[in-house]
């Protein structure tokens, strides 16, 4: 089973352009999975537009607990390894994802999801 976490800009733009992201999922994930999002994620959503519905969201996922206090990137990137998925729209963690061979899930044309 591959954990899937959701970054905060993920979540945000998802709710921003109405996406349905839990069925966007079962269309294009052919594998076994469990959402999650990391703890300093939640931190982050409380100061953000449309963070009331966000944390709500996110009610039901899994919460991936980390020690240190760091950015959201660096703590995504200290704890996926090739049983991970990361939902994002950040460009520069796409790269670093990308080489560490992580797949990504990004939203395409304001509509959709994909899985890199």
């Amino acid at each position: 089973m591959k954990i899937i976490i959701l970054d905060t800009s993920f979540l945000l733009d998802c709710i921003k352009f109405k996406i349905d992201f839990i069925s966007e999922f079962e269309r294009i994930c052919n594998f076994n999975y469990k959402l999650a999002v990391i703890d300093q994620t939640l931190n982050e959503l409380k100061d953000k537009k449309n963070s009331k519905l966000a944390l709500k969201l996110v009610e039901k996922f899994e919460i991936i607990k980390t020690k240190k206090d760091n950015i959201v990137d660096n703590l995504i990137l200290d704890t996926v390894d090739e049983n991970y998925v990361v939902a994002t729209e950040d460009q520069a963690l796409k790269r670093r994802l990308k080489e560490k061979n992580i797949q990504t899930i990004t939203i395409r044309q304001k509509h959709f999801l994909i899985l890199v």
